[in-house]
């Protein structure tokens, strides 16, 4: 099989940033998030360390502020250097939120065993284990804040390129990696380049930051990777987040181990409690639901968007001021690892639609109306963006298929609610 290469490939990190969108949080949970980004980094070395990887890969976006505070610096480089006392290196790159020119050098310098990869060109490194060189390391950061889009920062990054500037030593390493801050062909703005470009380029894997998600352009023989971020910062970066331990052998695919990093996950469930007859009844499933959703996720602590759905005589109830947020509350006063920032209620009353088809009324119309309408997703997505344009909203870039059924969805129920309840009154 031949001699082993493996390493960690992580990516955006994004220490010193802001846990956002929460709201009446206790000082606990506060301490927790502000804890949660670096306290992932430092599971990235203890995982290093724990698994005696060869070195470790950052991809960019190291602190989330071109203006990171000494106390972000002081986290970052104290993983650096208990990296290096172990004898681990580390090779880095800049991306568009803490670019090269705008790193506080002045702070620390680097370990002799990390190596920041240049900025303004192509940038090649030689891994060498016991005087043997065993692995190209090829990359480029980000210079400044913005990336031109005249120039493809994958520009002049192959092995042939690496060959020609590390001299003949590097012909005898069995293995190339190459490490980009890149929004690939996922994000069109932040330096894209192209995946077919890479994947001839000589390389045997390639370490990608920028996108906050998981990404292989391959699950059987994985090339182009991203690792994604390694604590979520908001309710949009749900679920597990980590690195990846990737092992390569000499003519063989990668083979990648995810590893969870986020002390804290955020997550949003959806919970239909159409069969809880009361409240107390209702705080239960909750609990118990979010239990079942952590239950996915190597992480204790979570932090949740609850939808409440389906049809229930509570929705009366959930609908009248206070009950939702005491609601929230007694969530909160459940379990204290789980925090439920938001409650959101889209319970319907319970109503019998083949009674109301059967009478042959506007009801029924309306029903038939609102199923041929359901039933044209595009229509309904040009249909928003009419009206978003003529009351002057802006529109959002996140109209997706699911959004618009939801909106539809919605809309026909609170018609046949208001119908309900005009009913009632006559």
């Amino acid at each position: 099989m031949g001699e082993k290469l493996t390493f960690i490939h992580a990516a955006d990190l994004h220490i010193g940033a802001p846990i956002r969108g929460l709201r009446g949080l206790s000082d606990e949970w506060e301490r927790r998030l502000i804890d949660a980004i670096p306290a992932a980094w430092e599971r990235v070395v203890e995982t290093a360390i724990s698994r005696r990887v060869d070195f470790v890969i950052v991809a960019g976006d190291i602190f989330d502020s071109v203006r990171a505070s000494y106390g972000d610096y002081v986290r970052f480089f104290a993983g650096l250097q208990r990296l290096d006392a172990e004898g681990i290196c580390t090779y880095l790159c800049t991306g568009n939120h803490d670019p090269q020119s705008v790193w506080q050098k002045d702070f620390f310098a680097l370990p002799p065993s990390a190596t920041m990869l240049a900025a303004d060109r192509p940038d090649f490194a030689l891994f060498e284990r016991e005087g043997k060189p065993v692995a190209i390391i090829a990359g480029r950061g980000y210079p400044n804040k913005v990336w031109s889009s005249r120039e493809n920062i994958a520009a002049g990054l192959t092995r042939q390129a690496a060959l020609s500037a590390l001299g003949s030593r590097a012909e005898e390493a069995s293995f190339a990696v190459g490490v980009l801050h890149t929004g690939l062909n996922l994000d069109p703005v932040k330096a894209p380049t192209d995946p077919a470009a890479l994947a001839v380029a000589g390389f045997d894997y390639w370490a990608l930051g920028h996108i906050h998600r998981r990404y292989q352009d391959s699950e059987d023989d994985p090339r182009v990777v991203f690792s994604g971020c390694v604590q979520g910062r908001d309710i949009r970066e749900t679920g597990s987040r980590g690195v990846y331990v990737v092992e390569l052998w000499p003519g063989e695919s990668p083979r990648l181990t995810f590893v969870p990093t986020a002390s804290i996950v955020w997550e949003q469930p959806e919970v239909d409690v159409s069969d809880c007859p009361n409240i107390p009844s209702l705080v239960k499933k909750v609990m118990r639901e979010l239990f079942a959703v952590n239950g996915t996720v190597s992480c204790e602590m979570m932090v949740t968007h609850i939808t409440l759905v389906g049809e229930t005589p509570l929705s009366e109830v959930l609908s009248r001021p206070g009950v939702l947020e005491d609601v929230r509350a007694s969530l909160n006063d459940s379990y204290s690892e789980f925090y439920c920032d938001e409650l959101i209620d889209r319970t319907q009353r319970p109503r019998d639609e083949e009674a109301l088809r059967a009478e042959g009324m506007f009801p029924a119309v309306f029903l038939r109306t609102a199923e041929t309408f359901a039933s044209d997703v595009a229509g309904q997505i040009d249909f928003l963006q009419e009206e978003f344009l003529a009351r002057g909203i802006p529109l959002t870039a996140s109209l997706s298929e699911k959004k618009a059924r939801r909106l539809t969805g919605e809309a026909s129920s609170l018609v046949l609610e208001l119908l309900a309840q005009g009913g009632d009154e006559r």
